[in-house]
């Protein structure tokens, strides 16, 4: 699908804004739905509305051969071990803080990429990346942990792993050669993650327990269609418009809308260590992204 410049820059701008309100969604639901629960019920909707929209468009397919390797890592990576450690980790620690830390991923594919798949690492991106984890200290603020703050240190951990599980995707999918369209291989890895999800919420959470408010329900659908489904839709459609240094550049912005909603809707306040901490990690990022 092609589009203009214009058009491409909206597409992405809703798409950053729907993924930082996607944080400030988990945080809601999780007060009333375990986590893996609630990635279980994320991603069964995710596969309904996908599978619905590839029957509408008559674009369903069986999985190819060639993408087989892809849906297995991306369901279980990008899927399964995003949602539920995003989940978990947004129960301990502020959102604004989760958001951040949830987008270092380009900070550990940036190494992966060095040593798996033979990328150059320039001196810049070096710096970058030490720029990075000054950045993630400050936010965990291990002094803090030191002193006892509950789960914090937990919720940290669940966060970064969830950044390094997207990294692992990112690897993959770095050198895959897709057979059919990476949306009509969005079902499969649903399909997948759901698979996954539900059983592993059965044998960690039991058989689900809970009454969801109105909220909760909202959150959820926006977490599954707008932060996922159109998601995914929509950020195929500008990589194919915008170059990816623009397009990786403009998804940074996703942390910081992330802390304007969680300080709109959940009241939480910014203090002058999350500003540090914003500004070492995604110009860490940033460093790595710009081509000279």
């Amino acid at each position: 699908m092609n589009i203009s410049k214009r058009k491409a820059f909206i597409l992405l701008s809703m798409t950053v804004v729907s993924w930082g309100l996607t944080w400030v969604a988990a945080k809601i639901i999780v007060r009333e739905i375990t986590p893996v629960w609630f990635s279980a019920f994320r991603y069964l909707i995710v596969l309904g509305v996908t599978g619905l929209l590839l029957l509408a468009a008559g674009r369903m397919t069986l999985p190819r051969k060639g993408d087989l390797l892809v849906i297995l890592v991306v369901g279980l990576f990008s899927m399964t071990c995003c949602s539920v450690f995003m989940a978990a980790g947004v129960q301990f620690v502020p959102v604004g803080r989760s958001v951040v830390l949830g987008y270092t991923s380009p900070l550990w594919v940036t190494p992966g990429a060095w040593l798996f798949l033979r990328e150059p690492l320039p001196k810049r991106r070096l710096i970058g990346i030490v720029l990075g984890i000054i950045g993630i200290i400050i936010l965990c603020d291990p002094q803090a942990m030191l002193a006892g703050q509950g789960f914090a240190p937990l919720g940290y951990l669940f966060l970064l792993l969830n950044a390094l599980s997207f990294a692992v995707a990112i690897l993959y999918i770095r050198k895959h050669t897709w057979v059919a369209t990476p949306f009509q291989n969005l079902f499969w890895q649903a399909l997948l993650a759901s698979i996954l999800l539900n059983i592993m919420a059965l044998v960690l959470e039991g058989r689900p327990d809970f009454s969801p408010s109105p909220l909760t329900v909202l959150a959820l659908l926006h977490c599954s269609i707008p932060g996922a489904v159109l998601a995914f839709w929509a950020m195929n459609v500008v990589n194919s418009c915008l170059p990816a240094t623009t397009t990786s550049l403009c998804v940074l912005a996703t942390p910081v809308f992330g802390i304007i909603f969680s300080t709109m809707f959940l009241g939480e306040q910014i203090d002058l260590s999350l500003i540090i901490a914003v500004f070492l990690i995604l110009g860490g990022i940033a460093l790595g992204t710009i081509k000279t």
